[in-house]
């Protein structure tokens, strides 16, 4: 009888620079298009302008924070990977997916903020994308390790993240659920998870505790 075929040797597996140039891609046009969004709107001096404004630079901070977290967690991932199968790039696509899509809620918290009609909604609309960000980021590292697509030194590398991973996404959803009542309230929460994500305390502390 013919031996049954070797499901890892059926697999299709491809070389991760492609996903890396056109991930890195999506990422650099996802957050430069945040910027289109900033606008002023009169009446008012410029100065005023200026200032009735910050909604927009409030949630173009948290976005490009955001982004940039993903980018930054997409980075390690890819550098500690050998090799991709057709699952991982699909995963990778929904993830990307998502990313492009943020300057959409972007604008909508920022128009809110502004004193329109649906502050509540969209501010949920915000924050569940800026979960789904984290969650699809988590889903493909897992992924990755899981069916050991990583390097040698990819899987020696220490599992950073995780425990970041579950307080921002608890952090998302404490926030979206008190953006239903105070809208202003959830968006600072997630200008603070955006902050945490991007910031490396551990490592700075190291560097500022360092014995010389």
């Amino acid at each position: 009888m013919p031996s049954e075929e070797d499901p890892a040797a059926a697999r299709q597996f491809v070389s991760t620079t492609r996903l890396e140039a056109f991930s890195d891609g999506v990422f650099a046009i996802a957050i430069t298009l945040l910027v289109l969004e900033l606008a002023l709107r009169p009446p008012g001096s410029p100065w005023e302008q200026l200032l009735h404004a910050w909604p927009s630079y409030v949630a173009y901070v948290v976005s490009f924070l955001t982004i940039g977290a993903a980018w930054l967690t997409h980075t390690e991932l890819t550098d500690g990977l050998e090799r991709a199968d057709q699952i991982l790039l699909r995963i990778n696509l929904i993830l990307l997916l998502v990313v492009v899509f943020l300057p959409f809620p972007t604008r909508l918290v920022a128009e809110s903020l502004h004193g329109l009609h649906g502050e509540r909604v969209y501010v949920a609309m915000y924050g569940l994308t800026l979960l789904a960000i984290r969650v699809f980021g988590f889903a493909l590292d897992e992924y990755g390790r899981r069916e050991h697509l990583d390097s040698p030194e990819g899987e020696t590398r220490e599992r950073q993240g995780e425990r970041k991973l579950l307080s921002a996404i608890i952090g998302y959803v404490i926030a979206i659920l008190v953006g239903f009542v105070f809208p202003g309230l959830a968006v600072a929460a997630y200008f603070g998870i955006a902050v945490y994500l991007v910031v490396p305390f551990r490592e700075i502390t190291r560097m500022l505790f360092r014995r010389p």
